[in-house]
Formats: C-alpha cells, sequence, structure tokens
C-alpha cells in the first residue's frame, strides 16, 4: 500500500530525530585524527605536487570538505531549525559565509596559525551555542535574547579559521595562492548549499508532521550533546598534541 503524505511526514520527522540521535552517538566511535578533520593522504599528496592555478580541483576539494565537515553542518542545522521564510534564511547563510570566507582566505594567506584542536573546540561550541539558542536557554536564564545575526556571523568567522587551519595542512604553493584560495572557497559555498538543500528538504518534511514540534526539544538536545562531545574530544587531542 503506497504510504499517505502525512504518514511519511511523520516518518520522516521520527528519522531526523533519529538521525541527531546517531550523529552523537557515533561521535563517540571516532578516531581522533578524525575529528580533527585530518586531511586525506591522497588529497594532501596531490596537492603538493602541482603548482600555479589549479581552479577545478580546489573547487572540488572546498565542496568535499564541506560536505564531510559534520560540524559545520551541525551548526547551519541549528542556525535553519526555526526558520521557515527563505529570505530569512539567506540572511544568516549569508552572514555564516562571509564570516567563514574572510577568515579562511585571510587566514591561509597570511599564514595565521592557529592550532585546529582549539578552533575546533570553539566550532563544537558554536553547535552547543546553537542548540540553546533554540531551546530558548538564554533568554529562560539571562532575561534577554542574544543577537542571533551578530552570533551566526561571529561564529562563522571561526568556522573560517577552522577551514584555514586544514587548508594550510596541504601545504599550497605560493604560485597561483589566492586564486586557489578563492577557488576552495566558492567549492565551500557550493558544498554548504548542496548540504543545506538536502536539510531543508528533511526539515521542510518533518515541520509538516504532528512530531515536529514534540521532537524539536529533544532533536536539540541531541545537537547540543553531539556539540559537547566535540569539545571534549578536541580538547583531549590538543593535550594529547602536548604530551
Amino acid at each position: 500500500m503506497q504510504e499517505t503524505a502525512p504518514r511519511a511526514a511523520i516518518r520522516l520527522g521520527r528519522n531526523a530525530v533519529l538521525t541527531f540521535a546517531l550523529i552523537t552517538l557515533s561521535l563517540f566511535a571516532l578516531p581522533g585524527h578524525a575529528l580533527a578533520h585530518a586531511v586525506a593522504e591522497g588529497d594532501k599528496g596531490y596537492i603538493q605536487e602541482i603548482t600555479g592555478i589549479n581552479f577545478i580541483p580546489f573547487m572540488y576539494l572546498g565542496a568535499k570538505h564541506m560536505m564531510t565537515g559534520y560540524d559545520h553542518l551541525l551548526f547551519l542545522a541549528g542556525v535553519i531549525f526555526f526558520l521557515y521564510r527563505l529570505n530569512h534564511i539567506a540572511i544568516y547563510v549569508t552572514l555564516f559565509a562571509i564570516g567563514h570566507s574572510t577568515t579562511m582566505i585571510l587566514g591561509v594567506y597570511y599564514n595565521i596559525a592557529i592550532s585546529a584542536f582549539i578552533i575546533d573546540t570553539i566550532i563544537g561550541f558554536s553547535v552547543v551555542y546553537k542548540a540553546l539558542d533554540n531551546m530558548g536557554a538564554y533568554r529562560r536564564w539571562f532575561g534577554f535574547q542574544p543577537n542571533t545575526k551578530a552570533a551566526t556571523f561571529i561564529f562563522g568567522l571561526f568556522h573560517g579559521f577552522g577551514l584555514a587551519a586544514k587548508v594550510q595542512e596541504y601545504q599550497i604553493a605560493q604560485d597561483g595562492l589566492l586564486t586557489n584560495l578563492i577557488a576552495f572557497n566558492l567549492g565551500v559555498e557550493l558544498g554548504q548549499l548542496l548540504a543545506l538543500g538536502a536539510i531543508l528538504i528533511a526539515m521542510s518534511y518533518w515541520r509538516r508532521s504532528d512530531g515536529f514540534w514534540r521532537h524539536a526539544y529533544t532533536a536539540n538536545v541531541a545537537m547540543m550533546s553531539a556539540g559537547f562531545i566535540l569539545m571534549g574530544m578536541h580538547i583531549a587531542g590538543y593535550v594529547k598534541s602536548l604530551a
């Protein structure tokens, strides 16, 4: 029997909550190098062998990193969790993009060295922050609502430094560096749009179900838990790197 639209929406909503929970649990099983988003050896070797402008390869690498960057995607999922209008989504995504594009390009171009573990800990905190924001914690705790647009932009700056730390691992040649960085950033934006589109499709179906408001709080608790796990593991990785 063909599944009706309401039942399909309910099933998708339950699957969405389950997905958040599985992401949280799966983080426990990730090894340290995965949590640090270590650059794939094949990609690193290829980049180190080429010189000059290589627009398409760097676009591909940027898109690949964003599509597999679970911490970036968790934050974006939190940002759009309660956004319904496309113009509102566009504003927040643009603020995030401006933030991470600025620090990613400047961080690599001027070789600003920041520990990837420290930046990734802050990125994990951004997931916690946004989940708590979605749960209305700040209004209950402090009696006011922080500026969500400013927070999205500021955390975008930190996410950009996270991207810069990964790009620096490629040890890109100086010849054609700026153009290649722009290509990488365009790839990041492309990957972000593709991932965001998939998240929005799933969210739109989930929001149509009766279970959305019942499970929204639980989903954000799972998201917050994932952020705390990321923070803890990156802090542990940083301490281990000092030993």
